[in-house]
Formats: C-alpha cells, sequence, structure tokens
C-alpha cells in the first residue's frame, strides 16, 4: 500500500512485509499441475500436492543465489516446519479472533478486485508501459490532500487552491519553497517535494501518467489521485540502467545519532577500507564488521535493485563503479556509513521477456486497465441465468421508497436464487435511500447483488485465488505466532536469555583490544598540561575540568576499548596502522593498555544473543511440534514434482 511518500523508498519493514515476502510479492498465474492428491498429511489436517508444489517453486525460483535452490526432497522440511507453525495457530484459535479475521478479509478483499471487472488490454498498452520500464524520471511534487468521496465544493476549492499555487510557480516562484510553504506530504520536510528517481510501476497510475507526458523542467496541470491533488515539475529523464547486486559494509547510525557518534563511525568505516585496500578480504569483514547483519552473514551481499528501488546516494555511487569486483570509498547516507563492492549488473530484459510479466499487472490494476463495468456485469448475467419478473417490476412502477410494500415478491432470479422486494428494502435502507422512487436504484442493486456472487464464488472458480488467498491466510498466522512464541518472548524473557548467554558465553569474543583513552588537545601547551595532570593520577572529569573551560573546549578524551581496525588512531599507535587522516601525533594520543581477547557480555553482544534465542527457542518448538503431530509423506508422489 503506497504512502504519501508515493513510492517504495519510503516502506518501512511492517507486518505486512513479512507476509508478502512470504508468499512472494505477486499474484502469479501458474502453469503447473495443481493436483488435490494429498501429499502430506499432519495431525488431521491434509496438505496437497497442488499446494505444495506451488509454494516450492515460488520459493525457489528466482533466486539471487542459484546454489540455494533445492529439490522437492530437500525442501519438503521446511515446508513441513511451515505448516506445522501455522496448524498450532489455528488449533491455538488464532484464526477465529476478530482481528484476524478482518485483517485477511481486508486483504481477500484486494486479491479479489482483479477478478471482479472486465479487464481489456492491448498489445500497444503493453508496449508503451514496457517503454516506460527502459527510463527514469526524476520529479517534484506538491500534494494537497483530498479524500476521495467529498462533496463538488470541497473538491473545486482544493482545485482553485493548487491552481493559485501553480500560477505563482510559472510566475517564478521556486518550486522547492513552493512544496515547502504548501505541500501536506509529511516527507516534505526532509526532501522538499523530490521524489528522485523512479519509473513505471512505483507510482499511483494518475501520478505515473502526469510524470511521462510533463515535459522537462516543466509543470504539469494539477494530477487528482487517491491521496488528493497534486503538482509535479519534472527535472529530467533518463535511460533505466537495469538492475544491479552489490555487497556494502555498513556502520549504522543508531536512533538519536550525534555529531560525536558519526564521527565515531566515520573513524571505523575509514579504518575498514584501509584493511580493504591493504587486501583484507570484503565478504570477512562484512561478516564480522557491518552492522547490517542481514547481509552481514552473506559476506554483505544484497538483494538486486533499480537506482529507483535505492536511496540515491547509495545507487548513484553502486551504478558508478566500472568493474565487477571494484569497491567504493566511504560514503553516507541517511542510514549510515558504507562501502559498496560491486558484484554483477543486468540490463532491463527485453519486451519479450517483459511481456507476460506486464500483462500480468495490468490485470491486477484497474486504474491502469481499460475497465468496463458494463461488460463485466452482462458476462455474469448470462453466466449466472440472470432473470426479471417484469410483473414484479411493474409493481415497483410510480412507487416512492418511503411507502414500503406489505407483500414480499419477486424481482429478479440469479443463479436460481429469488431476490425479493423485501430484501431490495433493506438493501435501500443500508445506502440511505430515502423517498426516492424505487426503480431509481433497481440496475444498482442488481450490479451488487450479481458481483457479490461472483466474489463468494471465487475460490471455488479460480485456483489461483483460492491458493493466493490461502498464503495469505497462513503468513498473517505464521506471523502472529511466531510473535508470540518467539520473537517477542526472546526478547522479554530476560530469565531464559540470561541462562541461555550463560551455557553460550564464549560464542562471541573480542580480539584483542586496546583499553584506555584516545586524547585530543588543541594546543601543544595544553598537551603538556594533560600529560601533567595524568601523571598527577587524576581522573578524566577532573582533567576536563581542569582544562576546559564554558566558553572553549581545549581538550577532548574518549575512553573506550577498541579492536584492530576500528579506530584509526588506535590502529596507528598500537598495531602499526597507516597515518589518520588531519592527524597531528604531538596533539593526539593515547594512554592505556592492551587487554587479551575475551568474551563479549550479554549487554555488549544482545542482539546476537536475542537472534540465537530465538533460533534455540524455535528448533526447540519445532521439535516439541514434531512429537505433538503425526507426520506422514506420500513419497512416491513427492518423487513425480519435478525439480525447478
Amino acid at each position: 500500500m503506497l504512502n504519501y511518500c508515493l513510492y517504495l523508498k519510503c516502506n518501512l519493514f511492517m507486518k505486512p512485509v513479512f507476509i508478502l515476502l512470504f508468499i512472494a510479492n505477486t499474484i502469479v498465474f501458474n502453469t503447473f499441475s495443481q493436483s488435490d492428491e494429498t501429499l502430506i498429511t499432519i495431525g488431521e489436517k491434509e496438505v496437497s500436492m497442488g499446494e505444495f508444489e506451488r509454494i516450492y517453486r515460488k520459493n525457489n525460483n528466482n533466486l539471487y543465489n542459484e546454489e540455494e535452490k533445492k529439490t522437492p526432497e530437500e525442501y519438503l522440511d521446511l515446508f513441513i516446519d511451515f505448516k506445522l507453525k501455522v496448524i498450532e495457530a489455528e488449533n491455538s484459535g488464532m484464526d477465529t479472533n476478530s482481528v484476524f479475521i478482518n485483517e485477511l478479509a481486508g486483504y481477500r478483499k484486494e486479491l479479489a478486485a482483479p477478478y471482479l471487472t472486465d479487464v481489456k488490454y492491448n498489445e500497444q498498452m503493453v508496449y508503451e508501459l514496457y517503454k516506460r520500464t527502459t527510463k527514469e524520471i526524476r520529479a517534484s511534487h506538491l500534494l494537497l490532500k483530498l479524500p476521495e468521496n467529498v462533496s463538488p465544493e470541497i473538491e473545486e476549492g482544493v482545485l482553485d487552491s493548487i491552481l493559485q499555487i501553480r500560477q505563482q510557480i510559472i510566475n517564478g516562484k521556486d518550486f522547492a519553497d513552493a512544496a515547502v510553504e504548501f505541500s501536506e506530504d509529511p516527507s516534505v520536510s526532509r526532501n522538499k517535494g523530490d521524489l528522485g528517481y523512479f519509473t513505471a510501476f512505483q507510482m499511483v497510475v494518475p501520478f505515473e501518467n502526469a510524470a511521462f507526458s510533463t515535459p522537462v523542467g516543466e509543470v504539469s496541470e494539477p494530477v487528482r489521485t487517491s491521496f488528493g491533488y497534486h503538482l509535479l515539475q519534472v527535472y529530467d529523464i533518463r535511460e533505466n540502467r537495469g538492475e544491479i547486486q552489490v555487497a556494502h559494509i555498513m556502520k549504522m547510525f543508531p536512533k538519536d545519532v550525534t555529531p560525536e557518534i558519526k564521527a565515531e563511525l566515520k573513524e571505523s568505516i575509514d579504518s575498514i577500507y584501509q584493511e580493504l585496500l591493504n587486501g583484507a578480504d570484503f565478504a570477512e569483514l562484512a561478516k564480522t564488521k557491518s552492522d547490517d547483519k542481514r547481509s552481514a552473514v552473506n559476506g554483505g551481499e544484497m538483494a538486486w535493485f533499480s537506482a529507483a528501488r535505492m536511496v540515491p546516494e547509495f545507487a548513484e555511487v553502486s551504478f558508478a563503479l566500472k568493474n565487477i569486483g571494484d569497491i567504493s570509498e566511504p560514503i553516507a547516507t541517511d542510514y549510515g556509513y558504507h562501502i559498496i563492492k560491486k558484484l554483477d549488473i543486468r540490463p532491463v530484459p527485453s519486451f519479450e521477456e517483459s511481456k507476460a510479466n506486464l500483462e500480468t499487472r495490468i490485470k491486477q490494476d484497474p486504474q491502469r486497465s481499460i475497465t468496463s463495468k458494463k461488460v463485466f456485469i452482462d458476462k455474469l448475467k448470462e453466466e449466472y441465468s440472470f432473470a426479471v419478473n417484469q410483473e414484479g417490476k411493474e409493481k415497483l412502477k410510480y412507487k416512492y421508497t418511503n411507502l414500503p410494500f406489505e407483500e414480499s415478491f419477486e424481482l429478479f432470479n440469479i443463479d436460481n436464487r429469488s431476490y425479493t422486494v423485501n430484501e431490495y428494502e433493506i438493501y435501500l435502507n443500508s445506502i440511505g435511500a430515502d423517498s426516492i422512487p424505487y426503480l431509481s436504484k433497481l440496475n444498482e442493486w442488481i450490479e451488487f447483488e450479481i458481483t457479490e456472487l461472483e466474489d463468494s464464488k471465487l475460490e471455488d472458480k479460480y485456483p489461483d485465488f483460492r491458493y493466493l488467498l490461502q498464503e495469505y491466510h497462513d503468513g498473517i498466522l505464521l506471523f502472529n505466532i511466531s510473535e508470540e512464541k518467539i520473537w517477542n518472548f526472546a526478547s522479554e524473557d530476560s530469565i531464559g536469555l540470561e541462562a541461555y548467554y550463560q551455557k553460550n558465553k564464549d560464542k562471541y569474543h573480542w580480539e584483542e583490544r586496546f583499553k584506555g583513552l584516545i586524547v585530543t588537545c588543541k594546543a601543544s601547551a595544553v598537551r603538556e598540561e594533560a600529560d601533567k595532570y595524568f601523571s598527577a593520577g587524576m581522573t578524566v572529569e577532573e582533567i576536563l575540568d581542569q582544562i576546559n573551560t564554558e566558553e572553549e573546549s581545549l581538550i577532548t578524551i574518549k575512553e573506550g576499548a577498541w579492536e584492530n581496525g576500528s579506530n584509526a588512531i588506535v590502529d596507528y599507535y598500537v598495531w602499526n596502522g597507516t597515518t589518520p587522516a588531519n592527524f597531528n601525533s604531538e596533539l593526539t594520543f593515547i594512554r592505556g593498555d592492551n587487554i587479551p581477547p575475551e568474551p563479549k557480555s550479554l549487554d555488549e553482544a544482545r542482539g546476537l544473543y536475542i537472534s540465537d534465542y530465538q533460533k534455540y527457542l524455535e528448533n526447540k518448538w519445532i521439535k516439541e511440534l514434531r512429537k505433538k503431530y503425526k507426520i506422514k509423506v506420500n513419497k512416491k508422489l513427492l518423487k513425480t514434482i519435478e525439480s525447478v
């Protein structure tokens, strides 16, 4: 779902993302067999071959690393573990609470939309969309928020306001200044309306259409979307450079990062970069020193991305690397410092390669397709043998809704089911239709009922829809029970975590470290004074109080413990590292001693130990579930499933 930022770079890691990752993000119209034969029985629950094969193929196709692909036999245990959790969630009643029911109903409504309209497209539309995917547009926007269902007076007022703003820009007002002053997009305080580069399918359709039809340097006419009215200014259009895969080493900014912490992290990333220049292995440094733990386990390797789907600072440096294996100097983004290594690059696929996927995306998006409600309803009327009771319809002539009928009679029949005037009156009450001719809303009710009928039959008519909805159902339950049994529990179970740490505290070690002080003075006289105080045994706080004044900080003292490679100044003095940038050994010095390798405390490695404790709890839980539920596999049937 799009927020006011309008594009994917603004997405947060949220529960729906977990679910969508589980179901592989998109509706896929599958061609493999969807056999109803039972492949797996878990307790009383039977799992068909078709369900297993569908999920197996989804999770083993299009992997970034081909070596991660599994055969059906290799994938079986992972699938059973997943199903065990879902079945346990069902048996715990998680699928009967109102929150789950409403959440699943919301997803079902979104999934059903493409099936409840008559979608048409032609070769020209598909090709035009393909041409858009080969380009990237950089634009700014200004938004005046407005819900879709408002009175004509409110709509006209907002439109008039944005037209006046547009005229100010045409008359010379800077677009960025206008965005900061008028835009109601929450991100404007950060980006001044600049959305960076984007391509097709990354914006809502009216916005995308306006962007691709507005000449570079010009300001669009007002654009109405579900968010409100927008103005766009297009700055640039360039060729889409395809997708790139990189690895990175990251020093992440904490939530409330200070200039001092930034400086420490900069020293750390610079030291790592120096190690790389001296021949250190990038993947090994990523595994041991990167703060991005998701990519660190794979040597820093990230998923493929296009320039439009990554923050600009990171994307531009990545695409600027010329050769496979090239490494960037440290760069900064809003999230931290990074060193980037180019792993691979691939161009935008050809039209023939993209065509099937483009057609599927058009089918899924009624805004983008050419839609005819009448064609859709007429098709359903024929399919479900729709028939009007003319005699009943005649009784509605010249009648108004404020005079209800005393008797009930049939108005029409759909799929051998009679719809009566009493039901019609209930519908009219539900939409607040009072004192209007009965006949004025009859066609609307017929469309409503026939669409509702079709909606109720989607699971039976379309196996793809049924399977996809089942995956959402299972994904929500998997998230909910994992959150309860593992993620939240591991974080909150302080006693269990402490016990786990005591059994495994030798797992994460500090290498040899220098423990002490890094002292930086503003002048030689300050250093002499500091040396005198240190020799006298004064504490750090006492020395700072003696030397610094309210007006000026003449000395800074950083206290800590540093491994080789984590601080350029310590590296220089202790491990014969290269001279740090802008370094003066007369004014910056260290005091302290080397300490031998030692285990990290629980607080020092809390994130790592919580992650390990979660894995421990999950493995223990899976063993309990495998004992609780009897598992039977039709191995002969399993062998008939082809590997991807």
